[in-house]
């Protein structure tokens, strides 16, 4: 009987010499040597009794059933090592990660606004080519923009901006620009460090010195052109004032107005005996100016009139007089 030569055919792209088609080799070389025993004369196989012929038809399905399990166990090996393959593939066709430390500033580094900054950093799997963008940070908020340089671990000559001022709780944030892999982007932000501005200094300082300081008590020589006289000086233990005025002498259709501090108190008022009575609050932290303002000088010049101030504990009563060409007025402290 001719050699019976068996090949593998297999749709799963089983490789040669693996495990499995081992496995199949030896089952069909077991498979050749049952059919030839059987087949060594046809009388004999045709004189095989029953048994026999029961025996041999299972030893055939047997090896059939382990082929059938060698090839799909084949197909399975392919399967896993075709997905293994695929991982391989992706995982080599991602990109590193890429990393950013800055060793300077650091803490306990002091930068000054008038002079130049500089930054130190060590990166990882970032090329020289590519650029490193820089932020000045204060409060989890964005100061300034530092610039874009090259990664190649130091950047000089980093102007501060005028405004920035001095302070213990600045960080210095950089941040890879146009990574590789854009889901993976390196950015690192450093300890906190501090900044000193002289200039910003001396300038609060002086604001400061100069809000606290007490005011001048510059006495108003004149008001729209009339010129100011002032009479009497008067003190309160209160602040919270309340005048009273009326026509000093006899009612002769005078119009006045009285102002504090510049400001309007009684506006265009006709003077007459019934007393008009107003509220005004004094700036405890200087001298007041109260003074009369003339509209006309009615039929018996010049305006006259009377004003009655309080506090609730202290009463003063004045007169003031005032024409077209000048104004009476008092000062008023609060003690």
């Amino acid at each position: 009987m001719p050699l019976v030569k068996f090949r593998i055919k297999s749709r799963w792209k089983i490789k040669k010499n693996s495990l499995p088609t081992q496995h199949l080799k030896e089952i069909c070389v077991v498979i050749l040597q049952i059919i030839r025993t059987m087949a060594t004369g046809q009388y004999q196989f045709a004189n095989l009794n029953r048994f026999n012929l029961v025996f041999s038809t299972i030893c055939i399905l047997f090896c059939h059933a382990l082929c059938d399990a060698a090839v799909k166990q084949s197909f399975q090996s392919s399967i896993t090592g075709d997905s293994s393959e695929e991982t391989s593939e992706i995982q080599q066709s991602t990109p590193p990660k890429s990393t950013i430390e800055i060793s300077d500033p650091a803490q306990g580094t002091v930068w000054t606004v008038s002079e130049t900054a500089k930054i130190q950093w060590e990166t990882e799997n970032i090329d020289t080519s590519k650029s490193i963008r820089f932020f000045l940070a204060k409060d989890d908020m964005v100061v300034q923009e530092l610039g874009s340089f090259k990664n190649n671990s130091l950047a000089e000559g980093i102007a501060l901006a005028n405004n920035v001022g001095s302070g213990d709780q600045y960080q210095v944030v950089g941040i890879e620009l146009f990574p590789d892999n854009k889901f993976q982007v390196a950015k690192y932000a450093t300890s906190y460090f501090s900044i000193r501005n002289p200039i910003a200094d001396a300038r609060k300082k002086a604001a400061l010195a100069k809000r606290n300081s007490p005011k001048e008590d510059i006495s108003r020589n004149e008001f729209e052109g009339r010129k100011i006289s002032y009479v009497k000086e008067l003190s309160f233990t209160n602040e919270n004032i309340s005048v009273s005025l009326w026509d000093h002498g006899r009612q002769d259709g005078d119009i006045v107005s009285i102002y504090l501090n510049g400001k309007t108190v009684v506006s265009k008022h006709l003077l007459t005996y019934r007393r008009k009575k107003v509220s005004f609050k004094l700036d405890p932290d200087k001298t007041n100016e109260l003074f009369l303002y003339a509209h006309n000088l009615g039929t018996a010049p010049p305006n006259t009139v009377s004003i009655e101030l309080t506090d609730g504990s202290t009463s003063e009563k004045i007169i003031l007089n005032s024409d077209l060409k000048s104004c009476e007025a008092v000062q008023i402290k609060v003690k």
